[in-house]
């Protein structure tokens, strides 16, 4: 299963650089990105136990600062190559056999349709970090690949959750969830403002970050509100495919309050003083 994650979780980061017209490369054992990805997004994703940090870094740009990458099986040590560990996270997968969570009463999760309402999903999952301002582009809108999702309570007036889901192969990859208001339901956080393993991919640690990916959050019970919504509404509009994705902290522990079931541990790499 880690092997689908991560290359599920490799398409999103190509979607997001190609929404940034600069799209990567898919080799046999990695992702790659010949120029600088958007923030919190990896340069390199492995897709393979067996690839060398050569096969990686042969591949990226390490001339221009922030030069990341997402090894998705935990097998590589870059340290000898300039670079530091910049954290670790838990692949989780949630099984298509397993009953959906029930959602929470009063919020709604429905696609993010037009540019405005992405700006305002952006918004809240950033958290009022305004250097992330025109991460998500609207190109994302016509992927057909991507669906975003958007939890809002007061008949839509407020945001108080939100996820992107990213449909590759025989599995669905959930990553960026974030939760914003404790009073209507979820609360936030990287990853959250980003990522919560989500990709943001590198991670700023929900995964979000330097964009490898994941969300974050800012209140536990928050977090369980956003998972069950968000997987219940997953497992409406694309019935019996298995859920992936990756996390982290609370983040982490509220998917797996839902079913997920932690797997492998992937790190993140960044290079030594190009942060």
């Amino acid at each position: 299963m880690i092997t689908a994650s991560a290359r599920n979780n490799a398409e999103w980061c190509d979607t997001m650089c190609r929404a940034h017209g600069s799209p990567g490369i898919f080799g046999e054992r990695a992702w790659t990105s010949e120029r600088r990805t958007p923030p919190l997004y990896p340069d390199a994703v492995t897709l393979s136990p067996l690839a060398t940090a050569r096969e990686v870094l042969d591949g990226i740009d390490r001339e221009t600062p922030g030069c990341s990458v997402k090894d998705s099986f935990g097998h590589l040590d870059l340290s000898a190559e300039g670079f530091d560990v910049l954290f670790e996270a838990r692949w989780i997968h949630r099984p298509a056999a397993l009953a959906a969570p029930v959602a929470p009463d009063g919020v709604t999760w429905r696609p993010v349709r037009t540019v405005r309402d992405l700006t305002a999903w952006e918004t809240a999952w950033a958290g009022g970090d305004g250097s992330l301002t025109g991460l998500f582009r609207p190109e994302l809108l016509a992927d057909r690949a991507t669906t975003v999702l958007a939890a809002t309570t007061d008949r839509g007036r407020r945001m108080v959750a939100g996820a992107v889901v990213s449909r590759s192969g025989s599995v669905i990859g959930i990553s960026n969830l974030f939760a914003t208001d404790a009073d209507s339901g979820p609360d936030s956080g990287p990853d959250s403002g980003p990522e919560s393993g989500s990709d943001s991919s590198t991670g700023a640690d929900s995964s979000t970050g330097t964009g490898t990916g994941t969300g974050s959050s800012r209140s536990a019970s928050g977090l369980d509100r956003a998972w069950a919504g968000c997987l219940a509404t997953v497992a409406r509009v694309w019935p019996g495919i298995p859920i992936v994705g990756y996390e982290s902290g609370d983040s982490l522990d509220a998917a797996a309050d839902q079913g997920c079931v932690p797997g492998g541990t992937l790190r993140v790499w960044l290079a030594d003083g190009l942060g």
